[in-house]
């Protein structure tokens, strides 16, 4: 049996990766898969595991930067109705992993709920929230998870509760390859109120990040009790270019992108600023972007 027998609807090869960053950079996906339901990708999931393809998971693209010769393998991406859901019951919000987040913030403000605001202005899917613990200085989504349902290798899905969850910063301890949804804790509130409050965080952003650009949002995690950005900027990095990539005036933790720029530019850079950072402060950046 070839490896997608029956299944080639939901398969593209060779998909180009790059407009679905927000880099905007990067070849493309040997094969690009969007499964319609769960039951598709647990099957999926065990042929790849069966034939020792390997899989890769892309949420909403906002803390990627690929390879500019692309990646080998099954890139899966959650984009079906099945993997978007939205249920609310008790106070508890259970959301799909495929979800926008930018999207669920302002759902929750029209019905009047609660606990999501600190994500306001953090891109990305919920799932991919979930796994890094997206966040900053307003407080993170791991706060407020209250459960997270997860796929293993074998295609089955089991839940995982708050009693076995940990979440640091930018991290988290759930290592099962797919997050298919997550049950976040919510409480009802007044709309113009969670309004305002999601106001204030936006125009905060706003006025310190370069919003509009492409990016990836930070690049680096800032170090204990130390500011990534901060230190960039002493070293002496902001508007530090090489080639189509370079440091934002904004914001010295933000790397922005030419149209034509490659990774390639961005992993120099990346290379540039650790160097004189460390030769600074004697401070070793830990990165924050994946890169694939």
């Amino acid at each position: 049996m070839k490896l997608f027998d029956g299944l080639e609807s939901l398969v593209k090869r060779d998909e180009p990766l790059a407009s679905r960053t927000w880099f905007h950079i990067g070849g493309p996906a040997e094969y690009f898969v969007e499964p319609h339901n769960v039951g598709q990708l647990g099957e999926i999931l065990r042929r790849c595991r069966d034939n020792g393809v390997g899989v890769r998971v892309l949420g909403g693209g906002a803390n990627l930067l690929v390879d500019d010769a692309g990646v080998k393998g099954v890139v899966i991406h959650l984009s079906g109705e099945a993997f978007r859901q939205v249920a609310c019951s008790e106070g508890l919000l259970t959301v799909g992993a495929g979800h926008d987040m930018p999207k669920l913030v302002l759902y929750c403000v029209r019905q009047g709920w609660a606990g999501l605001e600190c994500l306001t202005g953090i891109p990305g899917s919920v799932g991919g929230c979930v796994r890094m613990n997206a966040g900053g200085v307003f407080g993170d989504v791991g706060s407020v998870v209250e459960a997270v349902e997860v796929m293993d290798t074998d295609g089955v899905p089991f839940t995982r509760t708050r009693d076995d969850l940990v979440f640091g910063y930018r991290s988290t301890n759930v290592t099962s390859r797919l997050i298919l949804s997550a049950t976040l804790r919510i409480g009802e509130d007044d709309p113009h109120r969670i309004l305002r409050q999601v106001k204030e965080i936006w125009f905060y952003k706003k006025n310190s990040q370069p919003l509009g650009q492409p990016n990836a949002g930070c690049i680096f995690k800032n170090p204990r009790g130390m500011s990534a950005g901060a230190l960039i900027d002493q070293a002496g990095m902001k508007g530090h270019r090489v080639g189509g990539a370079w440091v934002s005036e904004k914001h010295a933790n933000f790397i922005l992108a030419d149209t034509g720029a490659r990774a390639s530019d961005v992993l120099k850079l990346i290379n540039s600023i650790r160097e004189a950072v460390y030769n600074k402060f004697e401070v070793y950046l830990e990165l924050e972007l994946e890169v694939w």
